[in-house]
């Protein structure tokens, strides 16, 4: 009796194993064979801008490797919103991700009172994609010719020269504003709701100097209409070896912008594993390591673990400039 006992003990178990497993796999198996149909790529900037550019190259070069279509949705506007919220809200089945920018994910937070998304809880890392860096560039007659000699020129004539930014809580914004805060300097910040009205205008060299993105002013550069001082990152960019980074001379000044992929809360890993996996391989493509330069972006990625721990030390870090310039959230 204890025989049969123990038996059919045994065989409760392993058809309680069995039935366990039936349930399991079939969620497994679908997350295993995906995809199974197009994925969409939401980017929050509209279409031709130089982000999109960028991710459709990767959904192009995504697609191939993957097996199914990947669609671009643009959904401008809002500060990096709107496109955030609808990517938040999506259903975390592996068929939707999210070009995310800096903005959205490590700014927005500190500068936005009624955020409708949470860059933290509303969204898992499957890799940085790419960093975009900003230049400090000044018009050849200003009297500086390095990040050294601005901080020198304008304690010595403060307040003389004017800094061309986009609009004082955007990105360059706040570069020019860490810039005075850091290094002691009175430059006069200027917004231009148009950025290529900015970019004229120190061209023209009715503002001394600018900080704007390398895909804007790449070409003037190198034609000489605008000197670079310095990137406001802590590296230098691969298509620019010979700009120093601000670091350089302001140790820990790094106002790099970064575009990142993410998935909504509750994607399986399998699947952002997967992703990680082929975004990894993709970018290793020959045209997008020629064009991403051009486009003012530097290819940089890593595990979903490193994406995650990123995305904490930028978060930090805007916590901190925020509070340092005094920038409310409006």
């Amino acid at each position: 009796m204890d025989a049969i006992q123990r038996l059919s003990r045994r065989t409760l178990l392993a058809l309680s194993a069995l039935a366990a497993g039936a349930v399991a796999l079939p969620g497994a198996a679908t997350a295993q064979a995906w995809p199974q149909r197009p994925v969409t790529l939401i980017v929050s900037q509209a279409a031709g801008a130089s982000p999109d550019v960028m991710a459709r190259m990767v959904a192009d070069r995504l697609a191939r490797r993957l097996g199914q279509g990947v669609v671009i949705e643009n959904k401008p506007g809002g500060a990096n919103v709107i496109g955030a919220t609808a990517a938040a809200r999506a259903a975390p089945d592996g068929y939707t991700f999210f070009f995310a920018t800096s903005a959205a994910m490590v700014a927005n937070p500190f500068l936005i009172e009624k955020m409708t998304y949470d860059p933290i809880k509303d969204f898992a890392p499957v890799t940085l994609v790419t960093r975009s860096h900003q230049v400090i560039v000044a018009h050849p007659d200003t009297p500086v010719k390095t990040l050294a000699d601005l901080i020198a020129y304008d304690k010595a004539n403060p307040g003389k020269l004017s800094i061309a930014v986009d609009s004082p809580r955007n990105l360059a914004g706040v570069t020019a504003q860490a810039l005075n805060r850091r290094a002691g300097l009175n430059l006069v910040l200027v917004p231009y709701p148009n950025i290529n009205v900015g970019l004229q205008d120190t061209i023209a060299g009715r503002a001394g100097v600018g900080v704007f993105s390398m895909s804007i002013v790449e070409t003037q550069i190198r034609e000489g209409t605008l000197r670079a001082l310095a990137l406001a990152s802590n590296k230098r960019a691969d298509n620019m070896p010979d700009v120093p980074a601000a670091a350089e001379t302001i140790p820990g000044f790094d106002f790099s912008g970064w575009f990142m992929l993410m998935a909504p809360t509750g994607t399986p890993d399998v699947i952002i594993q997967k992703m990680n996996a082929e975004v990894r391989e993709v970018v290793k493509d020959e045209k997008i390591r020629e064009m991403g330069p051009k486009l003012g972006f530097g290819i940089e990625t890593g595990t979903p673990a490193e994406a995650a721990s990123f995305l904490r030390e930028q978060t930090e870090t805007w916590r901190k400039i925020t509070s340092e310039l005094g920038l409310k959230a409006q």
